[in-house]
């Protein structure tokens, strides 16, 4: 028997249904595979576990535009993550 727990088909037939943890599950494994696509379209539909993968991701690399797109997208923490990265002093150049 296949893993249906982790066939994307499955997950996002869940999901489509209203089941949240189906649609977490989506944004864990598209974190998984590094595929930023599928989780900014997670994001777009309202799916926060991919907001919080996506945020993970701009913080790390410094990506302050992408902070920005993700705290529109309703993510509150990427918010609190770009206000954070502003108020460090600025490095001397």
């Amino acid at each position: 028997m296949a893993d249906q727990a982790s066939d994307p088909d499955v997950l996002r037939a869940l999901a489509d249904e209203g089941n949240e943890r189906a649609w977490e599950r989506l944004a864990d494994l598209a974190d998984a595979r590094g595929d930023l696509d599928e989780l900014e379209a997670l994001l777009d539909e309202g799916c926060m576990r991919a907001g919080v993968h996506l945020t993970r991701r701009a913080v790390a690399s410094g990506d302050l535009l992408r902070l920005q797109r993700i705290a529109d997208a309703g993510y509150d923490d990427a918010a609190r993550e770009l206000d954070r990265l502003l108020a460090r002093p600025a490095e001397p150049g």
